[in-house]
């Protein structure tokens, strides 16, 4: 019989502390970023590095996933900030990352091809997810398939709803239309306990932040809130087990 079909689990973290721990929980990836209250920013030079480093030493060279995204507000970017994306692919790449997470709209809310196509070209053959930019698209699978051609190797989506599994039934629609030719990772709100069901749906991989927050020390008025997020060691562990 074959072998069924293995979903992977790719776990958002921002910090070095967050990759051992999906390292050690058996996630197959992490999107690297900062700043996920706001959707996820692109994380320092010296936080890819570690992160990088901390990878190699556990003999996982496809483990760390880049996310550049300059700020939040929006996808519609200025040629000031496409040049800022374009370099910090650039250095994702030089530094040894396997992957990057990127997403770039036109003025009229369409996939930014030329961006798209430029920061593809950047990445010099790692693997390329489009970012929940695709939640906005009003044609998805259209978008998608403009996607598959550009040559980007996965989406992330919630299947345009607030949560994935909400969304199920654009997942299972934009399975069935790229299948074989890009990876569909369900990402947005996901719970353990929604993971079996987002597979079932089809998708590729799921994505979560399995993050906690914890108390810091006081930051003072111009420190901003003293609580933290840290990466959860044991939802990261139960969500590996679901998928598998």
């Amino acid at each position: 019989m074959p072998e069924p079909r293995r979903t992977a689990v790719e776990i958002a973290v921002q910090d070095v502390a967050g990759v051992r721990v999906a390292l050690a929980g058996g996630a197959d990836r992490v999107e690297l970023c900062v700043a996920l209250g706001l959707g996820g920013l692109t994380p320092s030079a010296g936080l890819v590095r570690a992160a990088v480093e901390e990878a190699a030493e556990e003999s996982r060279a496809g483990f760390v996933h880049v996310l550049v995204r300059p700020r939040g507000g929006g996808f519609v970017y200025d040629s000031d900030e496409l040049d800022t994306i374009a370099a910090d692919i650039r250095f994702a790449r030089e530094t040894g990352a396997a992957g990057v997470v990127i997403g770039a709209l036109d003025e009229v809310g369409r996939v930014d091809r030329e961006a798209v196509a430029r920061f593809v070209a950047e990445a010099g053959g790692l693997d390329v997810t489009f970012h929940r930019a695709f939640d906005t698209l009003p044609d998805p699978l259209g978008a998608a398939d403009a996607l598959a051609e550009l040559g980007v190797a996965r989406i992330l989506t919630s299947g345009g709803a607030a949560r994935s599994v909400d969304g199920i039934d654009g997942l299972r629609a934009l399975a069935q239309r790229v299948g074989g030719r890009m990876q569909v990772m369900a990402g947005g709100g996901v719970r353990v306990r929604d993971v079996h069901e987002l597979i079932a749906a089809g998708v590729d991989a799921v994505h979560l932040s399995a993050r906690t927050s914890v108390s810091g020390a006081p930051s003072g008025p111009g420190g901003g809130d003293a609580a933290y997020d840290i990466t959860d060691p044991i939802t990261v562990r139960e969500a590996v087990a679901a998928a598998r």
